[in-house]
């Protein structure tokens, strides 16, 4: 084999909880193509149930050296790492999330990549982490909503008596709330959902949800990337007070809103937790960020009066094996991108490269972090 040949790493989770990999097995062949070596650190594929002898099967090589690769892919930032100037990492890094951590890596002359930032463009589709784990994120969410709900979700008749339907609302209508719509209907749920962004109505009611109204003012609740804006205070107020009415009828909440880089938005706010009956479950996806609601704790169940809160901060993670399948195939397509014919070409002008290229040669390249760091 030439020895001159780019090596590509996959490294071993350091992060708590974490179980995905940023490589299956059944992906070796597919990076193979892009006249790469694959070095897997032992045991990287373990946690997501996917041995070494299964990548060594595939071509890959076994190797307590990978995070040396010129390349190196994972999920979360390696802990402890010895960087070496000129090497490439591409993972999550949570950026605008996490400034600081950026501006240390950039000190080591890394040129790093953080898939939160690849552009929401048709022709980076397959690139988009965020939309493939929020979609598994989404799922989860509602089956951990149905298996803590005292009540069943779907209607029964039984010689018993008629089993009513569980009422299940859905708070924001991107893809994780999307999903979550989807699900508790196949579940057998009445579903209602919202969202800020008006033209995600369609998309709601075609699942066979019915997606509630609240007029906050007519102004555009959406960037021209495709997230959702933050509210203002008075948004925030008079949101609350119209949602109130449906939070407390619903048996069971999903709330998914996010602002990249900033505080979740409180969204169901202590007094209306207080009105919601007995028996009823949250399940907060933004609790790691603050927490749509006032009493999420992340990682924890939480019981106020009855009314269970469940603030999961890594739902991707429960099902490590489906998820390192899909952030894999993501990490593939982007790595398409930087490696022609085994040879590192990082164009700059690309847009999407642009984007998620947070530092390079000893620089924090992305203007979105440096404001973040100011802030």
């Amino acid at each position: 084999m030439d020895n001159t040949q780019i090596r590509v790493g996959i490294l071993r989770e350091t992060f708590s909880g974490e179980t995905r990999v940023a490589l299956v097995p059944d992906a070796v062949p597919k990076l193979q193509k892009l006249g790469v070596e694959i070095l897997i650190e032992p045991g990287a594929g373990l946690a997501s149930g996917f041995t070494d002898e299964a990548y060594l099967a595939k071509g890959a090589k076994i190797d307590g050296a990978a995070g040396e690769a010129e390349v190196v892919i994972a999920v979360r930032p390696p802990e402890g790492a010895s960087w070496k100037a000129g090497q490439v990492l591409v993972c999550m890094m949570d950026p605008l999330g996490s400034p600081a951590a950026i501006g240390e890596l950039s000190k080591t002359g890394v040129s790093g990549f953080a898939l939160e930032m690849v552009p929401r463009i048709s022709r980076a589709q397959a690139m988009d982490v965020l939309s493939s784990m929020a979609n598994v994120a989404g799922y989860k969410a509602v089956l951990l909503a149905a298996a803590r709900s005292p009540k069943l979700f779907p209607l029964m008749m039984t010689a018993a008596g008629t089993v009513r339907p569980a009422k299940v609302f859905v708070l924001g209508a991107g893809v994780a709330g999307l999903q979550a719509i989807a699900t508790a209907r196949r579940l057998g749920a009445v579903v209602e959902a919202y969202d800020i962004r008006s033209d995600t109505k369609e998309q709601v009611e075609s699942l066979g949800a019915r997606f509630v109204e609240f007029d906050l003012g007519g102004a555009e609740m959406q960037d021209a990337g495709g997230y959702a804006k933050e509210l203002t205070d008075d948004q925030k107020a008079l949101q609350a007070k119209l949602m109130a009415e449906v939070i407390q009828a619903a048996d069971a909440v999903i709330t998914t809103a996010q602002v990249p880089g900033r505080r979740a938005p409180r969204l169901i706010p202590e007094e209306v937790v207080e009105g919601m009956k007995p028996g009823a479950v949250v399940v907060d996806m933004a609790a790691e960020s603050g927490g749509n609601c006032a009493y999420s704790v992340p990682d924890e169940e939480v019981n106020r009066g009855g009314v269970i809160i469940l603030g999961p901060s890594n739902l991707p993670a429960t099902v490590g094996s489906t998820t390192s399948q899909l952030y894999g195939q993501n990490l593939i397509a982007f790595l398409g991108l930087i490696v022609q014919e085994g040879v590192i070409s990082i164009d700059t002008e690309d847009e999407i490269l642009a984007a998620a290229l947070v530092c390079q040669g000893g620089e924090i390249t992305s203007e979105r972090v440096r404001e973040a760091l100011k802030n």
